[in-house]
């Protein structure tokens, strides 16, 4: 079971957004670098990164906090938020980037998740971000009408390493992850599944352990409202 603490960045600080509402986010003192650093000295192994700038404006605004991070911690690092091209996730994988999550492009343009996967083998990560069943895009701004499971059949065998799923719902909440539907993406998926969005307490991480083609789960905001505490998360990292 792999734990993936999560870092958002935004305006070069780490944030946390409720249901992915930009206007409704806390800030919080701590710089991205000294948070990664954080996590490493307490033994994690992965790390969850989202660029909320990127994922806003589609490019690689805050490259440099990811080199950084890369570069002075060794941490597998996934990262997110944005990517739209095939320079940007080669911008990522230079920077020594673990997987680069593709999320609104992939899923307006599955010719370039397809072609993202052929160039960059074991490296492209899917994020399928769901409302009610249905896929967001553009930051969680816009509705797809796009029914996951349909999507996830339609690009099950382009060669995806790892695939995210977030209930949108849920992210922020603290009211424990969509376990239902993750299941169901998890059962059809022909990748491992990270669980995304709402994690409240340990006992969320220890439900997680034993379910069936799912290889982790991300933890924010719990994390930093002192809900989980970092000795005891760990512990579960394995």
């Amino acid at each position: 079971m792999k734990i993936f603490p999560a870092i958002d960045i935004k305006d070069k600080k780490c944030v946390r957004l409720v249901k992915g509402d930009f206007d409704n986010k806390t800030e919080y003192e701590i710089s991205p670098a000294e948070q990664a650093g954080i996590y490493k000295d307490h033994g994690f192994k992965n790390l969850h990164i989202v660029d909320l700038d990127g994922a806003l404006i589609g490019e690689t605004v805050n490259l440099d906090i990811i080199q950084d991070i890369v570069g002075k911690f060794d941490l597998k690092v996934e990262i997110g938020g944005g990517i739209r091209n095939l320079e940007s996730i080669q911008k990522y994988t230079d920077a020594g980037a673990e997987k680069v999550i593709l999320g609104s492009a992939a899923i307006k343009d599955q010719n370039f998740l397809k072609e993202a996967c052929k160039k960059f083998p074991h490296k492209i990560a899917l994020g399928l971000d769901a409302k009610d069943g249905l896929l967001s895009v553009s930051g969680w701004k816009e509705n797809s009408n796009q029914l996951t499971l349909d999507y996830l059949k339609e690009v099950n065998d382009y060669g995806v390493s790892r695939l995210i799923f977030t209930d949108i719902n849920r992210d922020g909440m603290k009211q424990s992850p969509n376990f239902e539907e993750t299941l169901k993406v998890a059962e059809i998926s022909n990748c491992p599944v990270i669980i995304s969005g709402g994690v409240s307490s340990i006992d969320d991480v220890k439900k997680s352990r034993n379910l069936k083609n799912v290889e982790g789960i991300i933890v924010g905001k719990a994390i930093y409202d002192g809900d989980i505490k970092l000795a005891e998360l760990v512990k579960e990292d394995a």
